[in-house]
């Protein structure tokens, strides 16, 4: 019996695919379909007469029509393998859980990597392309810590936060998952390339759309809504009031899923956005325990790091004492300690070696 099922939901996620590829179709309509012809193999192989009698629209039907003879539904499962890419549909029991609660989710979800019951305890990070020595240093240190935590990082590969927040989540040894707006055999940006191959050691890339679908801008909007559908809640770091990141976290807002926002400069511009949601109610956000109280969620495994640094110099302590998480350049740091600039070169390179503190930017460095 139990492989009689199996090779019903094979069956039924080959023309899920199938169906996937044409224009207009989506979870109502092929519930729809399955309710009028009882599985999708049977309204595959009906014609247009049948089709409309089911409820579509003649132009819904005309695509069905004209699309069919170019498909095959068993090649696009082996077109999958190919590219290493598995199928979910939305009564899979893999198809991430929080996902399925949400209005419109994807009826079958491509996924290369692997997708582990932990992820259900994520969050999407989100922000600017064009993000700031701070916003990527927020993003670095907020992003860590909840890895450390436990909580999974989800974002969408892009340009500035998206990236931040993804290698930030592979250095402290975490796990993150990407959420393309197109098929994943194409990687956008290229030149994340690399990210996205680390992505997928540790974590997943995932898609609602088959291979061959190509980034195009009306993809990314409804892209969003499935990072945060996956996720607790959703953090904007950066990002102005025009920025795709306040999509996310709009579509974070009608699934009723928590909302973060990290404040910045009210001269910024890559702050409005973070801003605005504040004003409108959402949690302002200065470190991961704030987000970690507010889901309730308890540390799992390594705790929090404790951020105490003990230095092993009397040069250490005093240059220890000028930095913060706002970045200082070695020429200031060097006038404000004065201590001679090869003491302060070699101090801060052997502390930067302790992981006491990294550098951003050109010679400017923070507290990690």
């Amino acid at each position: 019996m139990a492989e009689k099922v199996a090779a019903g939901s094979e069956l039924n996620t080959k023309y899920l695919v199938a169906f996937s590829r044409v224009p207009g179709i989506g979870r109502a309509k092929l519930a729809q379909m399955e309710s009028h012809f009882g599985e999708l193999e049977r309204a595959w192989g009906a014609d247009g007469k049948e089709l409309a009698a089911a409820g579509l629209e003649p132009k819904l039907v005309h695509e069905i029509i004209s699309r069919r003879p170019k498909l095959s539904p068993d090649g696009e499962m082996e077109l999958l393998e190919r590219h290493g890419v598995a199928a979910i549909p939305r009564q899979d029991r893999k198809y991430p859980p929080l996902l399925k609660e949400i209005d419109d989710p994807p009826p079958v979800l491509y996924v290369k990597g692997s997708i582990l019951p932990q992820d259900a305890t994520s969050l999407a990070v989100v922000g600017t392309r064009r993000a700031t020595v701070y916003g990527k240093e927020v993003t670095a240190r907020i992003t860590a810590d909840l890895v450390r935590a436990g909580v999974t990082i989800v974002s969408g590969l892009a340009k500035g936060i998206d990236t931040v927040a993804h290698r930030s989540a592979l250095e402290a040894g975490g796990r993150t998952i990407a959420v393309f707006g197109c098929g994943l055999d194409i990687i956008y940006p290229a030149e994340n390339t690399r990210l996205a191959a680390e992505v997928l050691d540790h974590g997943a890339l995932i898609s609602e759309h088959p291979i061959g679908v190509k980034p195009e801008r009306y993809h990314f909007p409804e892209r969003n809504r499935i990072m945060s559908g996956i996720s607790l809640g959703v953090l904007i770091v950066e990002g102005d009031a025009t920025s795709g990141a306040t999509i996310t976290v709009r579509r974070a807002a009608d699934q009723g899923r928590e909302v973060f926002a990290v404040p910045g400069s009210i001269f910024s511009k890559n702050s409005e956005g973070p801003h605005r949601f504040i004003q409108d109610g959402a949690k302002l956000v200065t470190r991961a325990e704030d987000i970690l109280e507010e889901l309730n969620l308890t540390v799992v495994g390594q705790q929090l790091e404790m951020k105490e640094l003990l230095p092993s110099s009397t040069e250490e302590d005093t240059l220890l004492k000028l930095l913060s998480a706002e970045p200082r350049h070695i020429d200031e740091v060097t006038r404000l300690s004065g201590l001679p600039i090869n003491t302060v070169s070699s101090t801060l390179a052997m502390m930067e070696l302790k992981g006491v503190i990294r550098q951003v930017g050109q010679m400017s460095y923070v507290l990690r």
